[in-house]
């Protein structure tokens, strides 16, 4: 890999900063807005997609400013796309989880108004886990094998996911849902937005508990394929970290806005696929073959056109009734 404009250890400040302004935004978020849990209208979901959106395209156009100032015009034109295409990609295979979670929620029988508060924690917990991914990856990719075993993984996993079944999640089979059965009693009741209650006396496990672990268990393996992905994208380890955010604060509104109606993209899995093998063949080759970078704005085109035409094709051919997705 190129040496980055960004390494961690000299801009510490800005990965501070921007984790610091997420906090201020999520706090603001769950004190303020979402206070008293509800069920968002699509008017109200589409608001706030609205807003995520809004505020990742001004903070792109402030990294493209500060960039500018700092390296010049075309290493912040290239940075701006790069951050753009990563946000697109990683907002885009995150419209896969959106199936694991209309099964998690109904599985555990979580009332609509809740949905909102697993999400939350959820989030919490995606930063975590995403930010332990994005340190390993910048790690391991300073070794050029590693990119071309990374590369061949994300195509071995695209063309799964075309030709395979469905990806789904079990959530009584998951290791962590039966962990925690053997650490905490269990209830069936929901307690409000309790993640625990007692019971008797004894303290319990509440449903929205056993979705939220079940939710971040998803996020995990989906995280396995959607941070080497936007590898393949920069080499920015910090472009990488704010497009996932971004990307996953824009999760919460993207599912209230399309839950009722992601049955209707039955394509989308082979959109996601393909983008999968696409950027597998940048990472593996592309990359190497165009000089060490595939042209981003080429890539941001094709992405943008596998995406926008799996869905166009769900909708003009809709699925038939009584087939599976």
């Amino acid at each position: 890999m190129t040496e980055t404009l960004f390494p961690a250890a000299e801009y510490w400040w800005l990965y501070a900063a921007f984790t610091a302004l997420l906090l201020a935004l999520l706090g603001l978020d769950i004190g303020a807005f979402h206070r008293k849990p509800h069920a968002p209208s699509f008017r109200e979901a589409a608001l706030w997609m609205c807003v995520w959106v809004g505020l990742a395209l001004a903070f792109c156009l402030g990294f493209y400013y500060y960039t500018k100032w700092n390296f010049g015009m075309l290493r912040a034109k290239q940075t701006a796309l790069e951050f753009l295409t990563g946000y697109v990609v990683e907002e885009s295979l995150s419209l896969d989880n959106m199936f694991v979670f209309v099964l998690v929620f109904a599985y555990f029988r979580i009332p609509a108004e809740l949905h909102h508060r697993v999400l939350f924690y959820g989030i919490l917990g995606a930063l975590v886990f995403r930010g332990i991914f994005i340190a390993l990856g910048s790690a391991l990719l300073q070794f050029g094998w590693v990119v071309i075993i990374f590369g061949v993984f994300l195509i071995f996993t695209g063309v799964k996911m075309m030709t395979g079944k469905e990806r789904q999640i079990d959530p009584e089979k998951t290791w962590v849902v039966r962990l925690l059965r053997r650490i905490v009693p269990v209830t069936s009741k929901l307690a409000g937005p309790r993640l625990l209650t007692r019971v008797d006396g004894k303290l319990h496990a509440t449903p929205l508990l056993l979705a939220l672990v079940t939710v971040e268990t998803a996020d995990i393996i989906f995280a396995i394929d959607s941070v080497p992905a936007i590898f393949a994208i920069t080499n920015e380890p910090f472009i990488v970290y704010t497009s996932n955010i971004f990307a996953i604060l824009g999760l919460r509104s993207m599912y209230f806005l399309l839950a009722g109606a992601i049955g209707r993209f039955h394509l989308l899995r082979y959109g996601l696929a393909a983008v999968l093998i696409f950027v597998g063949l940048k990472m593996s080759w592309l990359n190497a073959a165009w000089g060490g970078h595939f042209p981003i704005a080429v890539s941001l085109g094709i992405i943008g056109l596998l995406i926008g035409g799996s869905i166009a094709l769900s909708l003009l051919f809709p699925k038939r009734s009584g087939t599976e997705r």
